[in-house]
């Protein structure tokens, strides 16, 4: 199985100037948690995870109407491609301990989106188990900010 067979096609995306409550209604909207940040080329810059709202911005009592994304996004993206197996798909989300992927196309342009409960779907129990183990694994590294 390929991530295209799984991926979500067509995400909600945003820019580095989208404020953080837009991309809030994002995920409200679209019942998801991360929405890729796209420069003018349709390439994901970095991604805004709904953790980033809350540890970058709301926590540091930072206004969502006034902080753009550019503010608070993990990166550099990390991102698979559509007909990447499932098993390194997997392997890219363990070994940067995330949860959330953006999918790019030949021309880098993001043409999805595959998340750990996509894989949940479509796993097996060991797999499932094995991925959600070292995604949460603690790490010691210092987290992807911009």
């Amino acid at each position: 199985m390929q991530v295209r067979d799984i991926m979500t096609r067509d995400p909600a995306c945003c820019t580095p100037e989208t404020s953080l409550q837009e991309i809030a209604r994002m995920m409200a909207d679209n019942d998801c948690g991360e929405i890729p940040v796209l420069d003018e080329s349709n390439w994901p810059v970095g991604v805004v995870t709904d953790r980033d709202i809350a540890c970058r911005a709301v926590a540091q009592g930072k206004d969502p109407k006034q902080t753009a994304a550019r503010d608070v996004m993990s990166s550099p993206a990390i991102t698979v491609n559509p007909g990447d197996s499932l098993a390194d798909c997997r392997e890219t989300m363990k070994r940067n301990q995330i949860r959330r992927v953006p999918v790019i196309d030949d021309s880098g342009s993001c043409c999805g989106m595959l998340a750990q409960a996509d894989i949940a779907r479509s796993a097996s129990e060991h797999e499932i188990a094995e991925l959600v183990r070292d995604v949460s694994q603690p790490s010691n590294e210092a987290p992807r900010i911009s």
